[in-house]
């Protein structure tokens, strides 16, 4: 009609990483109507790797999302959880969930599974770009574009350069635009004190919806099935100071595992040959990503990028989870505008980030305790924990400080989605936008200043406070 404006073109959203922050942020951004494409360096979904944990505030996510019936459905179901000695004899035997400390609507699920989900939800309304990787951003204004606004020229290893409104980052702890935006990883990236491996290995042991540990002195093995699998999953964790080697090298890595655990026993001849012929093989640092801010621009970072709090914590996948939801929603909040939106996001998310680091610092000692003393102690405690009174207690004490740091956060209302995005400027139409019921800018402040509180008592607390002294927190996948 002749005077009426033509409808604001949809903010374009360029995400880098398919596994599982960058389909859930996809989700999310697509409700609200920015138009987004995902592109991601393997040439298909991989639905390769380890089980991960869905807990608090994650759990509530999955709901909003719709998906945390599939999650359900789709469940480890891990039954017990077992430390052997070296003969293969069980110490201890416990409740699987005591060992995943998961309590109430808390789940277990494998990374593969979750990403397929996340990926069925989002293909017919996202653009998928697999076997490519981005080459270079270059900020851009739209001169004579007559919108005012700015945008990023993206460069690709194989396909035509494009430009975006948005670049998000969610690719990882080894980040292509992290490295492109912010600079070299090392800048970073701090390791934790040991390395990591994870890889499907053939059922010898006959595995049912089990996991067994066993430990030696700077070293653990598990090996596990999880239900629907007929093949078990192998995981070597040693302790190391930072190591040197090509992360895309799977060969160097093999050969510090195999250095690592040489005349180490139980299963460790046949664990290593699995991870030689296994075609999930997975070897990394245990590290954290550590970065004064999460944004430069117009590109942003979101999950491992921004804030890995590695395998140690068990948190990775939720806060991946969480951290989609709230960037999504407060672009939506701000009309697609990135300085007031990204601002937000960091100072919603800051707090929860730093509780779950603290988390993963104290579980990486843990993991592979130094002496023999300790494991003696270790499995003392295990052993007898089924027969005292205040077993119950004990158990709530041990997942007390996991789920402390799943519920770090408190999760806003965003706008409903079917809100469309306007112009990146966040000069569009903000057709259906709300704030959320009874909730304050002042109130928003004030919850992450608590947050912030809660985590400097963290911090201070250090590794070792909390938690059941000898009751040992095993491996969680992130």
């Amino acid at each position: 009609m002749p005077g009426t404006a033509a409808p604001a073109r949809p903010t374009s959203v360029l995400i880098s990483g398919a596994s599982i922050a960058g389909p859930a942020l996809a989700y999310w951004l697509h409700r609200y109507g920015f138009a987004v494409t995902v592109v991601e360096r393997a040439p298909a979904l991989r639905t390769g790797g380890y089980k991960v944990d869905i807990r608090g505030a994650a759990v509530d996510v999955a709901e909003r999302m719709g998906i945390l019936e599939a999650v359900q459905r789709a469940s480890t179901d891990m039954r017990t959880g077992a430390y052997v000695n070296e003969d293969g004899k069980r110490i201890a035997t416990l409740p699987a969930d005591i060992f995943g400390a998961r309590i109430g609507r808390d789940d277990e699920i494998m990374r593969g599974d979750l990403a397929r989900i996340l990926y069925e939800r989002t293909r017919e309304d996202v653009e998928y770009v697999f076997g490519d990787s981005i080459a270079s951003l270059t900020p851009v204004e739209r001169h004579g574009s007559g919108d005012g606004g700015a945008g990023v020229e993206v460069t690709f290893e194989r396909a035509a350069p494009r430009r975006f409104d948005l670049v998000v980052g969610a690719d990882g702890l080894h980040s292509t635009v992290r490295r492109l935006a912010f600079g070299p990883e090392e800048q970073f990236v701090q390791h934790l004190g040991a390395y990591i491996s994870a890889f499907s290995m053939p059922n010898e042991l006959g595995l049912d919806r089990e996991e067994l540990y066993h430990a030696v002195p700077g070293r653990l093995i598990c090996a596990y099935s999880s239900a629907g699998d007929p093949a078990a999953k192998g995981l070597l964790c040693f302790r190391a100071p930072r190591l040197s080697y090509d992360h895309r090298d799977t060969r160097a890595q093999l050969a510090l595992l195999e250095d690592a655990f040489d005349g180490v026993g139980w299963q460790i001849p046949r664990m290593l040959r699995a991870a030689r012929e296994a075609g999930d093989f997975y070897f990394d640092g245990l590290q954290l990503v550590e970065m004064d801010r999460w944004s430069r621009g117009r590109v942003v970072l979101l999950g491992d990028a921004a804030h890995c709090p590695s395998p140690a914590s068990g948190q990775g996948t939720g806060m991946a989870l969480v951290g989609a939801y709230v960037l999504a929603g407060e672009l939506a909040a701000a009309g697609g505008a990135p300085e007031t939106a990204f601002a937000r996001y960091e100072r919603e998310m800051r707090g929860y980030v730093e509780v779950n680091h603290a988390l993963a610092r104290k579980f990486a000692q843990e993991m592979t305790a130094d002496s023999r003393w300790q494991l003696r102690l270790r499995h003392l405690m295990l052993r007898i924990l089924p027969y005292m009174p205040w077993k119950n207690l004990v158990a709530r004490k041990v997942a007390e400080d996991v789920q402390r740091a799943a519920r770090a956060i408190t999760l806003k209302d965003y706008p409903q989605p079917g809100w469309v995005a306007g112009r990146a400027d966040g000069s569009g139409p903000v057709a259906g936008r709300r704030r959320a019921p009874g909730r304050t800018e002042a109130a928003g402040r004030a919850e992450a200043a608590g947050r912030a509180e809660a985590a400097g008592r963290a911090e201070a607390a250090g590794p070792g406070a909390g938690g059941a002294p000898g009751v040992p927190h095993p491996p969680y996948a992130a």
